[in-house]
């Protein structure tokens, strides 16, 4: 599989860097638990006011919740008064009484809905302004990243983890976070209210509560690790999938659907492992809390059926203590559950904290400097550079381009070409030296100032979902109709543009594919050109054209070059021999020099792989 964002400069991508697309390794387990958990709770500092309204709200809601079987017992009460009256003679139900109790009831029943709706309403918002406050702090990131960052993570996993860990997150916060607030009150009044009934059935019920958490306690710690293997292999598996599709053509080309289906059989059996793994050990958490449950529950009813009997208790508060004992398991288990959803949340926030963590590109200088009529001229100065510092693709390159002078830079894949591109746009750091565009250090201006200078034309077409003219005019801001069309004439894609049916109107869908790749091309020579720049480079700008159409650019391009400095990539040498100088480069480094009819007298490099192409051709 072709990576379409590989590193230039090598074979696929960069000799000496790191492995094109880099894995999470599934299996991994949280490495820090609590500092993962505080610092997803500092998120949450900024609504400390709505979540003290909401825990009044939740305990409001409780309390209305918690006193109605108080209530319901004096109803059962005045039921069995009444029964009892009517069996001796002495009088009847007194259904007054009966009715002011249940209208009673029925209003706290309403309260505590109205309370728990306004939680449910604020927490909410203070759940999605969190989540929204986290994937901006993660947007932010990548675009601070450095390019190397992209070149050894899968884009499948960086999506997963922007998308599935944060909707991961953001479900938690907002289910979890009430049912916790609503558990821990819950567990409080219900004790209150079943000491205030009798203290020796609480006893009972209190002796559960350690049995459980003893009982469910190994289980939570099992069921972090596959939940943190869960999320990772999830990531592993939208990475091959996001590959596997967007070079689906180049599967089909080499026959790998076989191996491709393997390789995805492999890791969906992972995710099912540890899927299956974390389900099922979670899983045991509500029926063992269950079985401790039932045995209290068993022991209360026949402890209470006893006090009742002697006296001791009321048929109607045996019949709320029932009811509070149920009440007092289901927030137990309630928290039992959260517990075990925050083993998955914290797994997917310690990932979008590792991105969050990751170190970032060498900021901007705080006293840039401006170049308000830039010329092109370029100096590299003894440039050091490697992926790795262990293994430098570049020692001590050196090369001084006068503006309005073209330059074209040749020579076999991965010796170099791309990745001096690369250097004077500052997508990569230097180990070493310095690059100077008219005197002034890269470095010394910021990284808009700086790549606003240059426009470019890769070989690897980039369009994006939108309209044709939204495409052309993403290189100018707010750059008027006329411009456009006036670019898109330029470089000879006006004619098939209104060909379309909505002409600069089309739209072109996510991988352009509603358009030839010939005519990808042409719109990003036209984006090239609206841009205006002072200094531009063309890699392999005409190689996905036919020959008529090259033919056309190659005249656009004359005249498109003139009055400015140009940086031309190409492995087609017939197409450079006009350039001022031709740099040949080997292993990263430039080893002849000249104009095209001086490299074919020296008879070396160049003059090889020029001649060979005519031999090939011929």
């Amino acid at each position: 599989m072709e990576n379409k964002h590989k590193r230039p400069g090598a074979p696929g991508g960069a000799p000496g860097g790191p492995m094109g697309h880099g894995m999470v390794m599934a299996g991994a387990r949280a490495k820090d638990f609590k500092g993962s958990f505080r610092r997803l709770l500092s998120y949450l500092k900024p609504a400390r006011i709505k979540l003290i309204v909401i825990f009044i709200l939740a305990a409001l809601s409780t309390l209305f919740a918690v006193v109605s079987p108080k209530i319901l017992g004096s109803a059962t009460n005045t039921i069995a008064a009444g029964v009892d009256s009517m069996t001796k003679g002495t009088g009847s139900i007194d259904f007054t009484a009966l009715l002011q109790i249940l209208f009673v009831l029925a209003g706290f029943y309403l309260l505590s809905a109205f309370f728990n709706y306004l939680q449910q309403y604020l927490m909410a918002d203070v759940a999605q302004n969190t989540v929204f406050v986290l994937r901006t702090d993660v947007n932010k990131k990548l675009s601070r990243l450095p390019l190397k960052y992209f070149d050894s993570h899968s884009n499948g996993d960086l999506l997963s983890t922007v998308t599935n860990d944060v909707d991961n997150i953001s479900n938690t916060l907002q289910q979890s976070i009430t049912q916790l607030i609503t558990s821990v009150v819950t567990l409080i009044g219900v004790t209150a209210m079943m000491l205030s009934i009798s203290w020796v059935l609480t006893l009972i019920i209190l002796v559960t509560l350690p049995l459980g958490i003893f009982v469910i306690r190994p289980i939570i710690g099992r069921s972090q690790k596959h939940f943190s293997a869960q999320q990772n292999t999830l990531g592993s598996l939208n990475g091959h999938i996001e590959e596997m599709y967007t070079g689906h053509l180049v599967v089909k080309a080499f026959s790998h659907e076989k191996e491709s289906i393997e390789h995805f059989n492999a890791i969906n059996d992972s995710l099912y492992e540890s899927g299956w793994k974390a389900q099922f050990v979670s899983g045991l958490v509500m029926p063992l809390m269950g079985l401790v449950n039932n045995i209290g529950y068993v022991v209360v009813a026949v402890v209470g059926g006893l006090q009742v009997v002697s006296g001791q208790l009321l048929i109607g508060d045996i019949q709320a203590f029932i009811q509070y004992s149920r009440q007092f398991t289901q927030p137990i288990n309630q928290l039992a559950n959260i517990a075990n959803i925050l083993q998955s949340t914290i797994a997917s926030a310690e990932r979008v904290f590792i991105i969050l963590d990751e170190e970032e590109a060498v900021s901007d200088t705080t006293q840039p400097v401006s170049l308000n009529q830039p010329k092109g001229q370029v100096t590299f100065d003894h440039v050091a550079f490697g992926y790795t510092p262990e293994h430098l693709l570049m020692k001590d390159l050196n090369i001084t381009v006068q503006p309005g002078q073209t330059i074209a830079i040749v020579g076999p894949t991965g010796a170099g070409k791309t990745t001096l591109i690369n250097l004077l746009m500052r997508f990569y750091e230097l180990n070493s030296g310095e690059i100077r565009v008219d005197g002034v250090n890269i470095t010394d201006l910021t990284r808009n100032d700086l790549r606003h200078l240059f426009g470019m034309v890769l070989q690897d077409t980039w369009l994006f979902k939108g309209s044709i003219r939204d495409n052309i005019a993403y290189s100018k801001e707010n750059a008027p109709f006329e411009e456009v069309v006036a670019a898109a004439k330029a470089a000879h894609a006006d004619h098939f543009i209104r060909t379309l049916p909505q002409g600069y109107d089309t739209i072109l869908n996510e991988e352009a594919s509603n358009i030839s790749q010939g005519q990808k091309q042409l719109l990003t020579i036209a984006r090239a050109i609206l841009a205006n720049p002072a200094i531009l480079i063309l890699d392999e700008a005409t190689s996905s054209v036919d020959t008529r159409t090259e033919h056309y650019i190659q005249n656009a391009m004359t005249r498109l070059m003139e009055g400015r400095t140009n940086f031309v990539i190409a492995h087609r040498l017939s197409t450079i021999k006009d350039a001022d100088i031709i740099l040949v480069m080997q292993s990263g480094n430039v080893v002849e020099q000249g104009t095209h009819h001086e490299l074919l007298a020296q008879g070396g490099i160049y003059a090889d792989l020029y001649n060979s192409q005519f031999d090939q051709s011929a």
